[in-house]
């Protein structure tokens, strides 16, 4: 790995800050958490940063073995990024980040982007202890899904789970779900108020159901 800035300290915190503590690191990760990323994909969900930016950051990545870089088979024939193991175990920096961030979102500004899986780290903490199972997450400006609970580490994705697999789908709005992921409102109050509206066929919903009334929509 060639040698970058560094900031020369005998410290962890310092000696991780040497890898992720650049511009848009930490950013390219929580894109990349919820899935492989062809480089077009990365840049259009990263509004702000300049082509020479992401690929340098990219480069860095790759170096710190945090990325790899692979072709996808045929008939899709690009290439995609994604997280190694070491990329991965990042998560829960970025669950710490969100957590504390949280009740510095207030109201959008008006020069704001928004995608709708930026809302799912801090709701993966929102949610556990409610849920166990493939949630899938509709707003207006898009879905994404969670998969909370069982054997494995909490995940995240881009869009729908495959195979129409949710055990619950959650319709609500980014309003709901900020306060959702600051504590100013639970899963239960939200439910009750009418701002979150569940659906599906999966225990998960029935277990719902059966826990908050009939406010839920079949």
């Amino acid at each position: 790995m060639p040698r970058r800035r560094s900031y020369d300290q005998y410290c962890a915190a310092a000696r991780a800050l040497d890898v992720v503590g650049d511009r848009w690191t930490l950013l390219i990760v929580r894109e990349l958490l919820a899935g492989p990323r062809r480089y077009t994909d990365l840049h259009a969900d990263l509004p702000g940063v300049s082509t020479d930016m992401l690929a340098g950051r990219l480069k860095d990545m790759e170096g710190a073995e945090l990325v790899t870089r692979r072709r996808m088979p045929p008939p899709v024939s690009a290439y995609v990024y994604e997280l190694t193991r070491r990329g991965r175990d990042l998560l829960p920096v970025l669950r710490a980040l969100a957590e504390w961030g949280a009740p510095a979102l207030e109201e959008p500004r008006p020069t704001d982007a928004v995608r709708a899986h930026w809302f799912a780290i801090p709701l993966l903490r929102a949610l556990e202890g409610e849920v166990e199972g493939v949630v899938r997450v509709t707003l207006d400006e898009g879905e994404f899904h969670l998969r909370i609970g069982g054997d494995g580490p909490p995940e995240y994705g881009d869009g729908p789970p495959s195979a129409d697999t949710a055990d619950a789908h959650l319709r609500t709005d980014s309003a709901t779900c900020r306060a959702l992921a600051s504590g100013e409102s639970t899963l239960a109050q939200a439910v009750r108020d009418g701002r979150v509206a569940v659906t599906g066929a999966g225990r998960l919903a029935g277990e719902l159901r059966e826990r908050y009334g009939p406010l839920l929509v079949e």
